[in-house]
């Protein structure tokens, strides 16, 4: 798939936006938040609901420009605080959740909030639970089919925007659920809960290394109760059928992750460039030049470790862009949002590493920023499917294996 590395002036324009949102209202609260974990962002959520969800990005139904502009949106926020922009009001993880998996009158009834007047909302998607991390067809979370009702049981951790998404009124939470055990993969489901359903409990915040400002939430189901339509994608239950090799179910819900990981690259980029330009800068200050055009050899050390954490940097954002385009454009993009995630998680881990190892003692103690990015940066090798997992799909796409081939 060709791609244009000249951005159309919308996407420029988009950038100019929500790096001045950046600059202005994210980096002044930035220590703040990460010092305060669990408190809420009244003043961020505020100026958000009011004029960053107006401004020039993209949206969850592919329109404008779709993922690369979100993507563009998530690089630039992040550069001001990764973790505030995991608190911004948007559909979130669980908007890219029915996005993929949802049907059109889905998408309108749940999205729809997130482009009204109201108060703000949020969406989050419940996935994990203590006993299934990155094998997600290991849920034990149930949901069983009374009437016209789903009944959901179960224990999700690690929820990202799991509190806001749980406790503010027209926000919900997609829950991964199965439908039946012995269908192992197959019965796993996708299901929207609005916020303040009866039996969705919030249990707990996580107290985390990172993205402190996050909200990370343990949400306890306990005989909750949601409209049978609430299933994404179709309201029809399917049989197992043994000798089917798949099932369009659990691969609808997985379809979530092609969307969700090139923004999670995107926001790994924008971490990731925060630590490069500060260590650009503070060499710049002490009279420090990086000669771009000095041949290889002639190079001084942290010369190379510049232009090294320049070099991973652009090949994970071009990376992440061709997974988003592929997105946007409805072409199958497992394999490059895969691609994307795991070059961008290691990359934004060994630039603010380097960053911090470049700039000495100062940078490793809270007279900077860096080791707060440092920290940051982390979760980004590991939700949304670790290095390792996505490494393994990758291996998989390439050779043409299924996942009993290669574990």
């Amino acid at each position: 798939m060709a791609i244009s590395f000249e951005p159309a002036q919308s996407t420029i324009d988009a950038r100019e936006f929500y790096h001045k949102m950046a600059v202005e209202q994210m980096r002044p609260i930035s220590r703040k938040y990460d010092l305060e974990e669990h408190a809420f962002p009244q003043e961020w959520v505020d100026s958000y609901w009011k004029h960053g969800r107006s401004g020039p990005g993209g949206d969850w139904s592919g329109a404008n420009d779709g993922f690369v502009r979100v993507c563009v949106q998530a690089e630039e926020l992040c550069w001001g605080d990764a973790a505030l922009y995991l608190r911004m009001p948007t559909a979130a993880l669980g908007g890219s959740a029915v996005a993929a998996a949802g049907t059109q009158e889905q998408k309108q009834k749940f999205l729809a909030p997130f482009q009204g007047d109201g108060p703000p909302v949020w969406g989050a998607m419940a996935i994990t639970e203590p006993q299934a991390g990155s094998d997600a067809a290991a849920i034990q979370a149930t949901a069983e089919l009374d009437g016209d009702e789903w009944v959901l049981n179960g224990n999700k951790i690690f929820c990202t925007s799991g509190e806001s998404a749980s406790q503010h009124e027209g926000g919900f939470v997609v829950v991964w659920a199965t439908i039946d055990r012995k269908a192992g993969r197959a019965g796993i489901k996708s299901f929207v809960v609005p916020a303040g359903t009866p039996g969705m409990k919030l249990i707990g915040l996580e107290k985390k290394l990172g993205i402190r400002a996050s909200d990370t939430a343990t949400l306890l189901f306990e005989d909750c109760r949601i409209p049978r339509s609430n299933l994404l994608g179709s309201a029809e239950v399917k049989k197992h059928d043994p000798k089917r090799s798949g099932d369009k179910g659990f691969k609808g819900a997985m379809a979530t992750f092609d969307a969700s990981r090139p923004i999670v690259a995107a926001m790994a980029v924008g971490v990731g460039r925060a630590s490069l330009d500060f260590v650009k800068e503070e060499l710049a200050r002490h009279g420090y030049e990086v000669r771009y055009m000095a041949p290889r050899t002639e190079l001084r050390s942290i010369e190379r470790d510049v232009l090294e954490m320049e070099a991973e940097l652009h090949a994970a954002r071009l990376l992440t862009w061709r997974a988003a385009s592929m997105m946007t454009h409805g072409k199958p993009n497992s394999l490059e949002a895969s691609m994307a995630k795991a070059k961008a998680g290691l990359a934004v881990t060994r630039i603010t590493q380097k960053a911090v190892e470049i700039l000495g003692p100062p940078a490793y103690s809270k007279k900077m920023m860096v080791e707060k990015w440092m920290r940051d940066a982390k979760i980004n090798d590991i939700f949304e499917g670790t290095q390792q997992i996505n490494q393994l799909i990758v291996a998989r796409r390439i050779l043409n294996y299924s996942s009993s081939m290669l574990r």
